[in-house]
């Protein structure tokens, strides 16, 4: 008997100071497991093909799509990161150490925080290219565009550095057991996550939204007007108009599946006494950075032709980043 309850820690030689791990994997589980490694690969993959894209082409270097690569980024270290420790940890126990743990529970809230104040970033500057569109070359550029994104990393850096002040202090003090790594946190910095993470946040972005909404339904009327009474509006400028709606289009999209796989998560803390959910939530959440280049590629046809740039190697030619993809 003794030497069944051995086999069944983490580590023997520690007895009760040691974790369990199961020694029983369902079918399903094994499945999961494959399903959540096949995920992380691709969203690796996914998101690389999104920076070098961005980074590489020279018509992509617009406002926008430097928010984009903001985000691909958050969202490339989630499947190089996150999503690999997510999967040892559950599937094995944890023998990196209390050092190790702590940096990968921060390196998730960075990302976290990152990955929504990218989505705030995003809705801003679809907000005044929609409803204030003869400010926006004059008020989004790249140079402010790059300061915010700075703000974004910089201030997602401090703020987890806050939420977790007692980890960082004592990261041994927060494992019942050798084996495991978890993130424990009070009531109060529970409460503030949820705040400044979830509700400022999704409030900012539901408003901003709102606002395009009502200003796209409103154009796209508009010019449908025109053509029912067969005028002939100025062809750039109405071709202009429709690129601006398309965009606005398709990254309300994304914003819409961001609040999808992000709610579920916070809400389900809001009724458990603001307490961490159940890993299926966790899975949804990072499942968004998987799902985020799926969406340029059906949306952006010039992120199809920089893929195909990419995959045919034409971007090591000498000029290609002057190559056309818009």
């Amino acid at each position: 008997m003794e030497n069944s309850v051995q086999s069944e820690l983490c580590f023997p030689q520690l007895a009760n100071l040691s974790c369990r791990k199961s020694m029983v994997e369902s079918t399903g589980d094994t499945i999961l497991n494959v399903l959540l490694s096949l995920t992380c690969a691709f969203t690796v993959l996914l998101n690389l093909l999104v920076i070098v894209a961005i980074s590489h082409f020279r018509q992509l270097h617009t406002p926008t799509n430097l928010l984009l690569l903001s985000l691909a980024i958050s969202d490339f270290l989630v499947g190089l990161v996150v999503w690999p420790g997510e999967i040892y940890n559950k599937t094995s126990c944890w023998a990196l150490g209390d050092i190790a743990c702590f940096c990968y529970q921060f390196a998730t809230f960075v990302l976290t925080a990152t990955s929504v104040g990218n989505m705030v970033l995003i809705s801003a500057d679809r907000y005044v290219a929609i409803c204030h569109p003869l400010h926006y070359n004059a008020q989004v550029t790249l140079k402010r565009i790059r300061l915010c994104v700075y703000l974004c990393w910089s201030l997602s850096f401090l703020f987890s550095c806050i939420l977790l002040k007692d980890q960082l202090a004592h990261p041994e003090n927060f494992s019942s057991c050798y084996g495991e790594c978890v993130i424990s946190i009070d009531m109060e910095t529970g409460i503030l996550d949820l705040v400044l993470t979830f509700i400022i946040p999704l409030s900012i972005i539901v408003t901003l939204h709102t606002r395009v909404f009502v200003v796209v339904v409103t154009q796209a009327r508009a010019m449908r007007a025109h053509v029912t009474c067969r005028k002939v509006p100025n062809s750039l400028s109405l071709g202009a108009r429709k690129s601006e709606l398309k965009a606005a289009r398709t990254l309300g999209i994304l914003v819409l599946v961001f609040i999808l796989c992000i709610s579920p998560f916070y809400l389900f803390s809001i009724i458990s006494d603001v307490g961490f959910s159940s890993t299926q939530f966790i899975y949804l959440f990072y499942f968004n950075s998987y799902v985020n280049p799926l969406i340029y590629a059906l949306f952006y046809p010039w992120f199809r032709r920089a893929v195909k740039q990419i995959v045919t190697l034409r971007i090591l030619q000498p000029g290609s980043r002057e190559a056309k993809v818009v």
